[in-house]
């Protein structure tokens, strides 16, 4: 079997059986790619803590036929800054989920890795939330081809990308509770 390392950023997790978890990574090189992270629920398991929610890091993986196996992780960022404000991660967890439901599995897209790295650093320390994710929603809907207005009217996305995902956001909900 093949080994492989990709640098990325998660964007969704999965709890799976009592030990392992099921880990979605967005990354430069795959694109939306999910790996199988076995045992790193264990309290020893020295991987666990690279794995959360919205770290950059390095993974390094053993390809098998269906999903590939996580064997070794180090963070490059885990925004920190961002996990400590509730707006925050609130609004950093609608941008993932924007990717994930919008991107491809295995479809390469440095921009969109590159438009979701930024935005997340964005969002660490910006004063204004509201307008980071509208950028975002934007940009991400120009770099996949769902958005080719060529002037800028103020659109509703939310609407946009429920059509184009076919179900409501889980997310947006919750940023409208906290943003009063």
């Amino acid at each position: 079997m093949k080994s492989f390392k990709l640098e990325g950023i998660v964007i969704k997790r999965k709890n799976i059986g009592e030990a392992d978890r099921i880990v979605t990574v967005f990354s430069k090189t795959y694109g939306k790619l999910q790996i199988n992270a076995k045992g790193v629920r264990k309290i020893a398991s020295r991987r666990s803590g690279h794995i959360e929610l919205l770290n950059h890091g390095v993974f390094n993986l053993h390809s098998t036929r269906s999903i590939p196996i996580l064997t070794e992780a180090v963070s490059l960022e885990n925004f920190s800054l961002l996990k400590e404000d509730l707006k925050r991660i609130g609004s950093a967890f609608h941008i993932c989920e924007l990717v994930d439901g919008l991107c491809a599995e295995n479809q390469a897209n440095d921009e969109v890795f590159e438009l979701l790295n930024n935005t997340l650093k964005k969002l660490s320390d910006a004063p204004k939330l509201a307008d980071i994710i509208y950028e975002f929603e934007i940009e991400i809907l120009k770099l996949l081809g769902f958005y080719k207005h060529t002037e800028h009217l103020k659109i509703n996305t939310k609407a946009l990308i429920e059509e184009i995902l076919e179900r409501k956001l889980k997310t947006r909900p919750i940023l409208y509770q906290f943003s009063s």
